[in-house]
């Protein structure tokens, strides 16, 4: 009768409307999670199978009443104890299949479930051998593997793994149905979420990958004639995962050789099907181009072409050229035609083809890209076929862009254009500035004016739009259910009408200073603006969090003799560039004077300095100085020639290449100043002051340079001095306290490492988050909080409010998904008197007011403690607050 019962649920679940399903959502779940751990294995494969759709189901509202229920049910812990069992259990192959799909399912919806799933050391052993063996369910395992993906500490443990890698590219194979296939493309996206998976899995297996991206790519036979549902799917994936052309590595190379522009083209033109001939003049290729487009051929995977196109482009070598110029020439074609097509048809498409304003995006960028590619071969080809398409009418394009442009920053929030009208038009622009025809006429018609209008527009207005925002193909349901991941800011960030309007300023900048009989010379117009732009320049360098504004702010900069990359931390060790008291090196000059200098500082920033020694014209090696501590420089042309050499000598690239004014590398990091190496070994030598900390239990403590018992840190006065006032004065005073040689600190060490890394890179360190942070205790979380808590009292006294204020945001952060530690938190805020803190604890204890006097716990406090949580508590009440969070 059970068996029977489970199959009928079973059948009701699989017909029952989307709808109907999630109204009976939580009724469902209790009684088929009892069920997954009996004893017939008939009812156990239907409870589970149920239970998938179910929850596949699921409606966000429900989602955590449904958790609360499973968590009871302690299903996650039985789930993995029935696939514990595989292999070599005498279940069936559908047994485990089920099993893997509810599992999956579970750690989609909810990220608590993932830690006791990737650290089953036991559990992932087992999957990774049935994943060898030929007669399990393959797709539902990689389909497993990746749910557990979703959390990054689970793709490390996959990472780690070569066996699992070398089996997901097995499984993208073509002798493995396109079931499995799909599956093993989609678990391949989640482990290159970012860069740092996507480099770490190229590194392992490279070339397999490569191939079977190209595989996947290439599902079409040329007798193909009806694309299956199935086809389709595995060609969207596979293009998918082409997207890893967004980063810079080996294998580019490998697509390249692989026949990447054979494999675009026969997707966007069904270039495979098709007779042409191998030698065309360009207006054959530009015709073939244009009838292969209007034959709207595999429509969907369009964008995909045009983003894997332009990512190709801008990570190719400055000598790079492609085997096939027909190919290369017919792809670089079909872009530029649809993206004049757009800025000449735009209302048109606007209003009766969205998916295709969606094309015309990805494609002008591609264009973009390609025309500053640094490849000169794609540049100049891109070039030359843009140009042939705009004839005879792009003079007129290039005035409604120049019309719509200048009109945009007059419009409100509430009345703008359509965003994607906006983006089209603002790149187009860009793409007009790198054809030098329309150079000159766009900079004689004000268009720096132009762009600065829109990037101040977008500065004052705090207006911000990201690319896959408005990139329906981008779109991945997996980035919203990722978690313990460190996201790196993306290389353009969520300002592109800002980083766009960047490029196309330097490119017009740069041809702007080129007009006239005197290059040297900036224009009337230039110099009127100057001053402010390099205030805005420098305010985006300092400030933004996406490498790409930083870099082309940064190169804008370098044409008004601002050469480098300026930050707040390099701004803070910059106050050491002129001070004498702490220098310990002389560098002798040519001319015999001496140039007092930090040791420390030239050892991390510079070590081609050391040791000193007869160097260059003092000019020259005033202005190397300047960029060492300050992160910049500012010198005329005649002395920018002269630090080239020298910088070429120090071997410091990233300055050279701002001194030769060379274009970003599309997703370089931004350069900043970071002192951390000195407190290893190559900075002890150059100490002079130690910080000790408050005596603590240690197990193990020992220091390399010296016999002092305490935990402490070898420091240099300099680096103090410069991140922090309060030392800065103490140091400076003259005092018997300025001469220590030993500094004690009341802090903890853990505090104190957090300290140095405040100091010597600017940044505070984070505690563990996600899962890590999920599965601690109380206790644990108060341990990891501590640190912070006592940084947040330092800091005030030694006016550092930088390391304050993001003390305070770990906290607060910390407080808002774990109330429970608000009680304890306030307890040692107000040991170490730090009453700010203890006022923020106190209210984010208020909701728990009442369950905290009925628990007793309360009465470890004080009275004025209890005080401070009562009165924040009534003072939600009257705010409408609600105490039963």
């Amino acid at each position: 009768m059970l068996s029977m019962a489970a199959d009928v649920t079973l059948k009701l679940v699989s017909i029952l409307p989307k709808s109907v399903l999630q109204l009976y959502a939580l009724d469902l779940v209790n009684p088929l999670s009892s069920l997954l751990s009996s004893h017939q294995t008939e009812v156990a494969i239907s409870c589970a199978a149920a239970l998938n759709l179910s929850l596949s189901n699921l409606s966000t509202k429900s989602g955590k009443e449904v958790w609360d229920v499973l968590k009871k049910t302690e299903i996650v812990s039985q789930v993995i104890s029935n696939l514990r069992c595989f292999p070599g259990c005498a279940k069936p192959v559908e047994y485990f299949q089920q099993m893997a799909l509810l599992l999956s399912t579970i750690l989609w919806w909810w990220p608590p479930s993932r830690f006791s799933v990737w650290s089953d050391a036991e559990l992932m052993k087992g999957l990774n051998d049935i994943l060898k063996l030929d007669n399990y369910g393959k797709a539902a395992l990689l389909k497993l593997y990746s749910s557990i993906a979703l959390c990054g500490n689970g793709t490390k443990k996959l990472l780690e793994s070569g066996e699992v890698l070398e089996q997901m590219v097995q499984c993208m194979d073509n002798s493995h149905p396109h079931s499995v296939r799909i599956e093993g493309f989609k678990l391949a996206q989640c482990l290159a979420i970012n860069e740092n998976t996507c480099i770490q899995m190229m590194r392992l297996c490279c070339k397999p990958i490569i191939k079977a991206i190209i595989s996947g790519m290439s599902e079409l036979s040329s007798n193909s004639r009806k694309i299956s549902n199935d086809q389709m799917s595995l060609l969207e994936e596979a293009c998918r995962l082409a997207l890893i052309t967004r980063w810079t590595g080996e294998h580019h190379i490998h697509l390249w050789k692989q026949g990447i522009d054979k494999i675009l083209l026969d997707l966007l033109l069904n270039f495979r099907n098709q007779l042409y001939k191998h030698s065309m003049s360009l207006d054959e290729q530009i015709a073939t181009a244009k009838e292969g487009l209007n034959a709207n051929y595999l429509l969907v995977l369009r964008s995909y072409i045009w983003d894997i196109l332009g990512w190709l482009a801008i990570h190719c070598g400055e000598d790079f050229h492609p085997e096939s110029e027909l190919y290369i020439n017919i792809l670089i074609a079909c872009a530029c035609l649809t993206f004049v097509d757009a800025i000449r048809k735009w209302h048109k498409i606007y209003e009766k083809d969205n998916a295709g304003v969606f094309r015309s995006e990805s494609a002008t960028r591609a264009v973009l890209m390609m025309i500053y590619s640094p490849c000169k071969c794609i540049a100049s080809r891109t070039r030359t076929i843009l140009s042939e398409i705009l004839e005879p009418d792009g003079l007129e394009y290039l005035k409604t862009l120049v019309h719509f442009l200048n009109n945009l920053s007059s419009w409100t929030e509430f009345g703008m254009p359509d965003r994607l009208q906006i983006i089209i038009y603002l790149m187009g622009f860009a793409c007009y500035s790198g054809l030098p025809q329309y150079q000159t006429w766009v900079v004689k018609r004000r268009g720096v004016k132009t762009l600065l209008a829109l990037m101040r527009w977008c500065l004052s207005n705090d207006f911000h739009l990201e690319r896959s925002s408005f990139a329906p193909h981008l779109h991945n349901a997996v980035c919203e259910r990722i978690c313990c991941w460190v996201s790196a800011e993306d290389w353009v960030g969520k300002d592109i009408l800002l980083f766009y309007s960047l490029w196309g300023l330097a490119e017009l900048i740069q041809h702007s200073l080129c007009i006239g009989n005197n290059q040297d010379r900036i224009s009337c117009e230039m110099r009127q603006i100057e001053a402010q732009l390099v205030s805005e320049l420098q305010d985006i360098c300092t400030n933004s969090c996406a490498p790409g504004l930083q870099w082309y702010a940064a190169f804008i900069l370098s044409y008004f003799g601002y050469y480098g990359f300026p930050g707040k931390h390099a701004k803070r060790i910059g106050k050491a560039l002129n001070e004498k008291d702490d220098a310990d090196i002389q560098l002798i000059l040519a001319n015999g004077e001496c140039l007092s200098v930090h040791g420390v500082v030239l050892a991390i920033q510079c070590p081609s300095l050391l040791p000193p020694e007869v160097l260059l014209p003092g000019e020259a090696l005033v202005m190397l100085l300047e960029y060492i501590y300050l992160g910049y420089l500012q010198a005329g042309d005649e002395l920018a020639k002269k630090l080239r050499i020298l910088a070429k000598r120090c071997n410091l690239q990233s300055l050279l290449q701002m001194l030769c004014r060379k274009r970003p590398k599309w997703g370089t990091a931004f350069p900043s100043v970071d002192l951390n190496v000195a407190l290893g070994p190559s900075g002890h030598c150059f100490s002079d002051v130690i910080l000790e900390a408050k005596a603590t239990e240690l197990l193990g403590w020992t220091c390399g340079v010296c016999s002092l018992p305490r935990p402490h840190m070898h420091a240099h006065k300099v680096v103090l001095s410069s991140s922090c006032d309060y030392l800065r004065a103490l140091f400076k005073s003259g005092m018997q306290e300025s001469h220590l040689e030993t500094i004690k600190v009341s802090i903890s060490w853990e505090a104190m490492v957090k300290l140095g890394d405040c100091f010597y890179s600017g940044k505070l360190p984070k505690p563990p988050s996600g899962c890590l942070w999920n599965i601690m205790d109380t206790e644990e979380k108060l341990r990891e909080l501590q640190p912070y808590v006592e940084l947040f009292g330092l800091s005030e006294f030694w006016l550092m409010q930088d390391v304050q204020e993001a003390c305070s945001d770990v906290i607060v952060s910390c407080l808002g998904s774990s109330r429970e530690l608000s009680i304890k938190i306030l307890h040692v805020a107000a040991n170490l008197s730090v009453w700010k803190l203890a006022e923020v604890a106190a209210t984010y204890a208020a909701p728990l007011y009442r369950q905290l006097c009925n628990s007793g716990e309360l009465e470890s406090l004080d009275e004025m403690l209890v005080e401070m949580v009562r009165a924040a508590s009534v003072q939600l009440s009257q705010q409408g607050g609600n105490h039963s969070q």
